[in-house]
């Protein structure tokens, strides 16, 4: 990561003249967009000292980010051999598709169901965001530009944020977190082309038009492609 990149990270608010964040802090949010962006590679040995020397943290912020990284799934840890990037394969990718199967079409029900003009509202304006970056970049970027990764989250994070329940809420977002190395390999790797700009604009307009079957459907659907794609790709059908 670039001396500016790491910057960002370290405290996004810094323009804006906010106390920054606690060093472990810093260390979580470094480490975690690397491991998402793929600069840290799957399997890669996270070595204490070899992490104090590039960043400039001691050992004890960096083992704490790498223990909240070990319960988001994006590390792993052993007693003997340490921590490490958790592996990319299949299996993992189809058991996180799963749980977010059980886990987004629940909360994006409850939120159609229970949410108000306010939550329309932000479907709406997340949605608008998506789009408006989307025509500012090309498509065959936009799938790994940062500020449409954010917007992306962002648009998703909106459909099931009336669902009424925290946990649900952030189950939601920690699975979207794991599944973002999978979307990006998909999306750099694809040959069978794929529109997502339609594929949001009709969860959108279900949405607010209160249509929790074809809703659901359709996020279901959203989801499984790019599990289906992965798996095409490693088969070589891709």
């Amino acid at each position: 990561m670039s001396t500016v990149d790491s910057d960002m990270v370290r405290n996004p608010s810094a323009e804006r003249g906010d106390k920054a964040p606690p060093l472990s802090e810093q260390a979580f949010r470094i480490l975690r967009h690397q491991i998402l962006r793929g600069e840290i590679a799957p399997g890669e040995k996270l070595r204490i000292e070899v992490l104090q020397k590039e960043y400039s943290f001691s050992s004890s912020p960096l083992r704490e980010a790498l223990n909240r990284l070990v319960a988001e799934g994006l590390v792993t840890a052993d007693d003997h051999r340490g921590f490490r990037a958790a592996a990319m394969s299949q299996s993992d990718l189809q058991d996180i598709t799963n749980f977010r199967l059980v886990a987004e079409p629940a909360a994006f029900a409850q939120s159609i169901a229970a949410g108000t003009d306010e939550w329309e509202g932000r479907v709406v304006a997340a949605h608008h965001q998506l789009e408006r970056i989307e025509e500012k970049i090309a498509r065959e970027e936009a799938h790994w530009n940062e500020e449409w990764t954010l917007r992306h989250k962002g648009f998703h994070m909106a459909l099931v944020s009336a669902a009424g329940s925290v946990r649900l809420i952030a189950t939601c977002s920690s699975l979207f977190d794991q599944a973002e190395r999978y979307r990006r390999f998909s999306a750099r790797n694809r040959i069978k082309p794929r529109n997502t700009q339609d594929e949001h604009r009709r969860l959108m307009e279900a949405a607010i038009g209160r249509q929790a079957e074809l809703a659901v459907a359709l996020l279901k659907e959203h989801l499984t492609l790019t599990t289906r794609n992965v798996i095409d790709l490693q088969r070589g059908d891709g």
